[in-house]
């Protein structure tokens, strides 16, 4: 049975929920991201400083400098060589406040160094012979220093999985007969090692749309977006993981972190999923199954979207746009297995006099300026991505002195009951500061995992090992598609389990997603497959880093709530092959009716599936009638006139079972 939400009596704090010390205990312990160093007093406005100037530095030379591609990349990786030992300690665990090692100094002394020192010398290295750089023994020690130090700190911020990758592929290389001066070369002077497409487009794009997300939370959105989906949600069956769903949803497409945006908006859905009634371990689920697809909803995707955009060699408004389906289809099958969770279970929503009122919403709107604005200029292909950013950073700023005129932060503070998704303080210039901070910060672990991903990609590239690993799953799977997608399912969530979803991408889009082009399957597609399963990595144990994040928060099993939000995820498993098999979801070769027919389709064959996933459409699901929804709903999700009809009969047998046995129920 449901509590009562509407008790007086009642309140969150009646209701057990992780607290800020357990989220962080726990991402202490799985993310290494989470475990960073204690700065105090004047040493911690230093290290602020460094970050903020960083962040100016970034949007500096993205927008103004004209300097060569050489010196723009080894300056970048050089500071990040330095914020990253500045932040991250060598080992988890309790740090002591204020303290830096002497070989953490020596570390991050001789990392930066070698990267500005390419940085100082490109002119004359790219005008140097071959031979004359692989025997001069200092640009060697150079190069090897770089990117042992590059590793220890991809160790220390990103974890290991991706490091052991790493070497595995440069073991690779010299098993295949390259020396260590050449695949030193390789890996750090050439185009395709750590200056390579991934830190290319970090440095060039990405980092200046993680400012913006900064910026963008400052103002408070997250509280709006929020308040928004309690208004129109929160009163229904189950209308706290409604909330969570629609939430996450938004605030994920800013934040563009799976496990920060489970942390921010499910501090607020999880606690009143609890009080609603929901199992710890499903209240956890939903937030991160939910939170995790804010990486595939545009505008603003995760950082993949940008590298995706740049190896197809197309704009990123075009990545936005053929987003947009399968990201309504991936929240939607969610959405449906929160409400069937809740008929299931006989939830209630949460009181209506509890909840702000829509139109109270709409003087609030203006806070979605900076969005609107960064769409326009992105989709309309007039200025480039990086001018576009800075433009919305400016709105962003704008609007965060606007909230201080209309009182915003007051209101936010007060609404949905007193409990808002975040405290939205006065906007002023120290503002500013902490958001150019915060985006400094963030940066630091998307390079470092772009860097890793180019030394994988470059050992790839050096060995040919694509085309060896393109010619062994095309033999495997012989004719047959559908092994061939599944192989490369399997191949990204491993490789993705543990490493972030940028490096894993890189990692697909050089090896797998040639396989799928070979096969048949667009290029555009195959690219969007291989990153639909790198994100499902956040939620699929052993490694579930959002799954975690959400269970510490419910207060639940860490393992049984990957598993549920691997359940509740399903869209993300199935829909890859709808788009992989017929690309008209992607509005790739097809016309408006066609994707129309699609979409329907697909919607029908996801409540069939979460139907028969869940155990209950209208009443509780024998094996039979559980086997008949989620077979009938695969044959609709498979595009095909003959797979819709057999699924269209099929989940209609299961829904006449399910008349006679609620029938039965009923008498």
């Amino acid at each position: 049975m449901s509590q009562n939400p509407n008790d007086p009596n009642l309140n969150l704090q009646d209701f057990e929920t992780g607290t800020a010390a357990d989220v962080e205990a726990v991402m202490r312990k799985y993310d290494r991201e989470s475990n960073t160093r204690v700065w105090e007093g004047t040493p911690k406005l230093v290290v602020s400083i460094i970050l903020a100037a960083f962040s100016c530095f970034c949007i500096y030379v993205t927008l103004f400098a004209n300097f060569l591609e050489q010196v723009r990349m080894t300056s970048f990786m050089g500071l990040v060589i330095i914020m990253g030992f500045l932040t991250y300690p060598a080992k988890k665990g309790h740090v002591k406040p204020n303290s830096l090692p002497w070989y953490d100094i020596v570390l991050m002394v001789l990392g930066a160094g070698a990267f500005f020192f390419y940085t100082f010398n490109a002119h004359d290295i790219l005008n140097m012979r071959l031979k004359e750089l692989l025997t001069n023994p200092l640009y060697t020690a150079v190069a090897i220093v770089g990117i042992l130090v590059l590793g220890e700190l991809c160790r220390r911020s990103v974890g290991l999985p991706i490091l052991c990758v790493a070497i595995f592929f440069i073991a690779y290389t010299f098993i295949n007969g390259k020396t260590l001066s050449r695949t030193a070369y390789e890996m750090f002077y050439g185009d395709n090692g750590i200056l390579g497409t991934p830190v290319s487009v970090c440095s060039k794009y990405i980092v200046v749309f993680i400012i913006f997300g900064a910026f963008l939370e400052k103002t408070g959105v997250s509280s709006f977006f929020i308040n928004l989906a309690n208004s129109l949600t929160g009163r229904f069956a189950g209308g706290p993981a409604k909330v969570a769903v629609i939430s996450s949803a938004l605030c994920g497409m800013v934040s563009g972190s799976s496990v920060g945006n489970t942390v921010t908006t499910g501090s607020v859905t999880i606690p009143m999923m609890k009080k609603t009634g929901y199992r710890a371990e499903f209240a956890g689920a939903v937030e991160a199954a939910a939170s995790t697809g804010g990486q595939i909803m545009p505008p603003i995707m995760g950082a993949a979207a940008f590298l995706m955009a740049d190896y197809l060699g197309v704009p990123y408004s075009n990545i936005i746009v053929r987003a947009i389906v399968p990201a309504i289809l991936y929240f939607l099958g969610i959405f449906i297995a929160v409400h069937l969770e809740a008929k299931k279970l006989g939830l209630k929503g949460i009181d209506p006099a509890m909840l702000p009122r829509f139109k109270s919403l709409l003087r609030d709107t203006y806070l979605l300026l900076p969005l609107i604005v960064l769409i326009v200029l992105v989709c309309s292909n007039t200025r480039t991505m990086q001018f576009s950013a800075a433009v919305a950073i400016v709105v962003a700023i704008a609007v965060g002195f606007i909230n201080n005129l209309t009182g915003y932060y007051k209101r936010a503070a007060q609404s949905n009951g007193g409990l808002a998704a975040e405290v939205v303080p006065a906007f002023t210039p120290k503002t500013i500061f902490d958001a150019m901070e915060q985006g400094g910060r963030s940066c630091v672990t998307v390079a470092v995992a772009c860097g890793i991903a180019g030394v994988i990609c470059g050992c790839i590239t050096v060995t040919g090992l694509a085309n060896q690993l393109i010619s062994a799953i095309v033999s495997i799977s012989g004719n047959s598609m559908l092994l061939g997608l599944f192989l490369t399912m399997i191949c990204c969530i491993v490789l993705g389990m543990g490493v972030p979803t940028t490096a894993t991408y890189c990692i697909m889009a050089s090896t797998c997603a040639p396989i799928l082009i070979q096969m048949g399957v667009p290029a555009i597609a195959a690219h969007f497959f291989v990153f639909y399963y790198g994100i499902v990595a956040d939620i699929t144990p052993p490694v579930a880093l959002a799954a975690y994040a959400g269970a510490a928060i419910a207060k639940g099993k860490p393992m049984a709530t990957g598993v549920t939000a691997t359940r509740l995820a399903i869209g993300a498993f199935i829909i890859p092959f709808v788009f992989a098999a017929s690309p008209a979801l992607l509005f790739i070769d097809t016309v408006w009716y066609e994707v129309i027919l699609i979409t329907i389709t697909a919607t029908l064959g996801m409540i069939g599936v979460a139907a028969g996933l869940s155990g209950y459409l209208l009443a509780d699901m024998n094996i039979l009638e559980r086997l008949l929804c989620i077979g009938g709903g695969l044959c609709l999700i498979i595009p095909g006139t003959l797979t819709d009809f057999i699924g269209l009969g099929v989940i209609a047998a299961g829904v006449a079972l399910q008349f006679t046995h609620r029938k039965k129920q009923t008498t």
